[in-house]
């Protein structure tokens, strides 16, 4: 007898199992999967987090069917995006983004903030709906809570920039951000993304290079911060990317706003 195909449930986490799940997978995704750097705490409970964790809404993506049944409960979580409220920022330890860009410039906008972090789904789920229905609930979040900037980092693997350089020289070249969005990566581990004059840019190897969630953000009409951050402890080479929702493309726009309208 042939198990059910996965159904999924969008939601914000609200116990403790929950918010658990979306740690196990994000160990299994950043640490045994990409390498980062974990404590021994961490690598005993297979589990990944920080002390920004609390002040953070995650958005995951459950999977129910026949299939799961068996599963250990935390292992149902299979989709996961961490989001802060600049009120919970406040309140709190600050943005996590502050710890590799000087976010000052959006903090003082007086506009409404939400940091995106920590995303990723599951190995045996990716590039089915899973990560759509993930998107469609960060839009109803945004919408529903008056969201005007949106912004966090997205990461290219390894530190080594040159194998990626066409990639950074492309996104500083055409995705800059304008002077009222461009935060700056923090001197210590600032990378000059302008590693090729815009003659010199392989743009078939640049659009192999970028990775598919930083291309999504770009579609939206995302843009990229003033230099990359070098994070040696995650193995990444992250880019702050700046989403102004008025600023949005408007077919994009148009398609959460109408998502918002036919979901109960």
């Amino acid at each position: 007898m042939k198990s059910k195909p996965n159904i999924y449930r969008v939601k914000i986490a609200e116990t403790e199992d929950e918010l658990r799940g979306a740690q196990r997978l994000r160990y299994r995704v950043f640490v045994e999967e990409m390498g980062a750097t974990a404590r021994p705490e961490e690598h005993a409970a297979r589990l990944e987090w920080d002390e920004f964790d609390p002040y953070f809404d995650h958005l995951i993506l459950l999977a129910d069917g026949d299939d799961t049944e068996a599963m250990d409960p935390l292992d149902r979580v299979v989709g996961v995006y961490r989001l802060m409220r600049d009120d919970a920022a406040k309140a709190g330890r600050g943005f996590y983004g502050a710890t590799e860009y000087d976010l000052s410039l959006l903090e003082r906008s007086g506009r409404k903030l939400v940091e995106l972090g920590r995303s990723c789904v599951a190995a045996d789920h990716r590039g089915g709906v899973g990560m759509h229905l993930l998107w469609s609930e960060l839009a109803r979040y945004v919408l529903e809570r008056d969201i005007e900037i949106l912004f966090g980092t997205a990461s290219f693997h390894g530190t080594d920039p040159e194998p990626i350089s066409d990639a950074l020289a492309f996104l500083h070249h055409r995705h800059l951000a304008p002077d009222d969005l461009r935060v700056r990566a923090l001197d210590a581990h600032y990378l000059d993304m302008n590693l090729r004059a815009p003659g010199e840019i392989d743009t078939a190897r640049a659009a192999r290079q970028i990775p598919p969630l930083l291309k999504s953000y770009l579609r939206l009409g995302g843009f990229v911060g003033d230099g990359a951050f070098v994070d040696h402890g995650f193995n990444t080479i992250d880019v702050c990317v700046v989403m102004d929702t008025g600023r949005m493309q408007e077919n994009y726009r148009r398609f959460y706003e109408r998502d918002r309208r036919t979901r109960p």
